[in-house]
This record gives structure tokens, sequence and C-alpha cells, in this order.
């Protein structure tokens, strides 16, 4: 009987993972209280059938066979519902020549789109707006919200123009343009770049503060949200604990409860300091999306875990749902988890989150095929896209790639839209109930 209830809830929360929530008080740096992932928590993570993807076959035609496609996320009202633009859907990626060796195919990311009558049937449609009169030296991931029918484009300027190497610096911007739609497609044009937020070292850590003997520095993936309660617009993103290594200290909340930390030692205190990712968030302070003001982090993973990549929310009834990737290898020294979809739920924006099935772990690949896909992204129905990342790799880590031949690592990386993820939410715990079609949004 239990079983059947459940079942039943969950259809209807994955049917509508948005919805009104009650309005309560708004929220400034005062009222932000961040939330840890803990050691504790992250040290229950494991596998179960309701938190394992299907085996990838790979069988299926590659979306554009010219690219390598890899994050993606949809075009949304700015509700965060997915939007049809003259009953187009559209989704934007980071992308790349196929000819190029997979591990390559960041320092030369280009953020292209595609659209879909059905939702699934990609057409391609082009470089989303030109390189050229963007920020940085090459463009990351980000979000895309339709508003009057302009297009507001968050990505992340990642390095310089004019470099003379590839560098990581990494800023978040805006591009706003204007929206062309007929029966032929879509396109867009007449984009202005902003640069909206960079690291200011009290609340996120500075690419300089980094450079001080931590092992990586993280400052991108922006992602519009609208807060239903209040109505304030905001953005998440990617980012790290303010400081150095050196002005770093253990905060026994980091560990847990008081009877795990009564059984928990260290293996090596000094390393698992260098893992400092957070979950940020700031707010909009005008209309046209250009102006932030940041606020503490939502969550951090203080001596857990260095990148939480590509956070996202979706929301149901009073409850906030936090998602965020990760990989095996960013998680700290006393841990062992998987790349994976992680989650938390909280009834408040910027405080009061609890790890989904009380680890975190939402989403990971089958055991025997653990890269098979990544970067992960819940959508408002319940739908979960990812893409098709190395897989079949006959026993190997993904750390073992570079010491196989580039025949073998194009051989063995997808590339491409992965099989949609159909997931279910009750309250705190989630469920895998299907896969579907490649890249399925709606």
């Amino acid at each position: 009987m239990k079983t059947n209830t459940w079942m039943k809830r969950s259809f209807l929360v994955t049917t509508a993972l948005v919805s009104t929530l009650a309005f309560g008080s708004s929220v400034s740096a005062e009222t932000s209280q961040t939330s840890n992932w803990t050691i504790e928590d992250a040290s229950q993570i494991e596998r179960t059938k309701d938190t394992t993807a299907p085996y990838i076959e790979p069988d299926f035609e590659k979306m554009a066979p010219e690219l390598h496609v890899w994050d993606t996320w949809p075009l949304r009202n700015k509700d965060g519902s997915i939007a049809k633009v003259n009953g187009y859907y559209v989704i934007f990626s980071l992308t790349a020549p196929s000819d190029l060796l997979p591990g390559k195919r960041h320092d030369v990311a280009t953020i292209r789109y595609f659209y879909s009558k059905d939702g699934k049937s990609w057409e391609l449609g082009g470089e989303a707006f030109d390189p050229e009169g963007a920020y940085g030296s090459r463009q990351w991931a980000g979000s895309a919200m339709i508003e009057d029918g302009k297009l507001n484009l968050f990505y992340t300027a990642t390095g310089r123009k004019g470099e003379e190497g590839v560098t990581y610096e990494q800023r978040l911007a805006l591009a706003k343009g204007d929206v062309n739609a007929s029966s032929k497609g879509i396109s867009f044009e007449n984009f202005d770049h902003s640069i909206i937020l960079e690291p200011e070292g009290e609340h996120y850590q500075t690419e300089e503060q980094a450079e001080q003997g931590d092992i990586g520095y993280t400052f991108r993936d922006p992602w519009f949200f609208e807060d239903p309660k209040t109505g304030k617009d905001y953005i998440l993103f990617e980012g790290n604990s303010a400081g150095t290594p050196v002005e770093r200290t253990l905060d026994t909340n980091y560990i847990g409860s008081s009877s795990f930390q009564n059984d928990f030692s260290f293996t090596d205190e000094g390393f698992a300091k260098l893992f400092n990712g957070a979950i940020g968030i700031a707010e909009a302070t005008n209309d046209s999306y250009t102006e932030y003001e940041a606020l503490p982090p939502i969550l951090e993973a203080n001596y857990v875990n260095q990148e939480l990549e590509r956070p996202h929310i979706v929301t149901k009834g009073n409850q906030y749902y936090l998602f965020t990737n990760t990989h095996e290898h960013k998680f700290g020294p006393d841990l062992d988890a998987p790349d994976g979809l992680y989650g938390f739920s909280s009834d408040e924006l910027t405080s009061g989150y609890e790890p989904l099935n009380d680890s975190g772990l939402v989403l990971a690949n089958p055991e025997e095929h653990a890269y098979q896909s990544y970067s992960w992204m819940v959508l408002p129905n319940g739908k979960v896209i990812s893409f098709y990342n190395f897989h079949d790799l006959d026993g190997k880590n993904i750390s073992d790639l570079g010491g196989t031949t580039p025949e073998y690592q194009m051989s063995h990386f997808g590339g491409t839209l992965a099989p949609t993820i159909k997931l279910a939410i009750q309250n705190d715990k989630t469920k895998v109930i299907k896969d579907g079609h490649p890249g399925k949004i709606k």
C-alpha cells in the first residue's frame, strides 16, 4: 500500500514541479544562513536502484555529427517554465568541432542553439551569438530566459580576449538579444553583453586567493531564478568558499553530528581543507538583470567537495529543490562517491537545505559505466537531461584516458545528448522512474 501511495504522489510531482509557493519575507545578507553538506551526509552516498540510471546502449545517432555537444540548458520563461516561441522549443549547448580530442573541447567551447517543434527532435540553429562580440576567450555554461520578446542568455566568460595562452579566469556574463521566429525556425540578433558578477573575496574565492595553494578555482554557471515567494530575481552559480588555505579553519559543523564527530578522524586534514566547493547566489538590483548583490553561499561543501557544478532550483509546494553536479575525483580524501546529480531541499531559498535521500545522491551512472553521462539538469516537469560522456571504457578510470590513443578517446566519447531520465520526487526522497528519448524536454 505504501508503494502505491508513493508512486501516485510521485506522478503528480514529476508532471508539475514548479508551483506557486507561499509568500514570505525577502532575502538579505543578514537573513541568509549557509547550509553545510557535511562529511557525515556524504559518507552515506551509495548507489541504489532508485538512484542509478539505466545503461546507455551506444546505438543512437548524434544530434549534430560535426560537433561535440555537452552542457545543455533550455530556454525558459521568467517563472522557470519551459518556453515555447512561435511553436518552437529551444535549447542551448556548449559545442566544439567533433574532430577535436574530447579533453580539449573546453578550451574552444562555443554556445550554439537547437530548436524543435516536439521538444525532442532537434535542429541545429547555429551560434547563439558571435563569440567575437562576447566576453571571454570562450564561453561556458549558463542559462537562458525570454521576457517580452527579448533573450537573456547568461553565460560564463572564461579567460580574456587576446590572451597568449589558455587561462581560466571566470566571470558571470549576460547577453541580451532580439528573438526572430518564423515558420523556418528561430534566430537571435542585436546582442548587448555585460559582465554581471565577479568574485569579491568576501563570500566567494577569487582566482588570486585560489592560487595561494588551492587545487582549483570556480566561478561559473549562472542560473537565473525568480523566487515564487517574493518575485525577486536571482542568479545561482558555482563558486568556492572565500579565502586562502592558510586562512581556512575547520568548523566541526563541516563534519556532522556530535556522535559522528566522536568516531571520525581525517586521513589527511591538510589536504581535505582544499575542498571548498560552494553554491552561490546573488540578487538582481536592477530590472535589466545586469547588476547584482552577492549574498552568502546557500550551500557549502567545505572539507567535502571542491566543485558543485551547474546549480539549479525547481520548486514544488513550499519546497525549493536545489540540484548540482560533481565528479568522483572532486570529493575529499575521506569520501568515496560517484559522478552524479546531487540534491538538497529546503522551505527557504537561502538556508535550511538538507540532502535528498539522506546523502544528497539523486542520480548516478551504473557502477560498470561510471562516466557514461554527466551534467544533469532537472527540468520543471521532472525530466532530467544530460550529455553522453565517456562510455564503455573496458574497466578504465576516466583518469586513464590520457594514456590511451586519440582513436580510443574519440570512439568512446558520446558528445551528444543522453537519454532523458524521468525523476520522481516526494518530500526528501527521489526515484528514477524510466529513461526516454535523448534530449527530450517535453
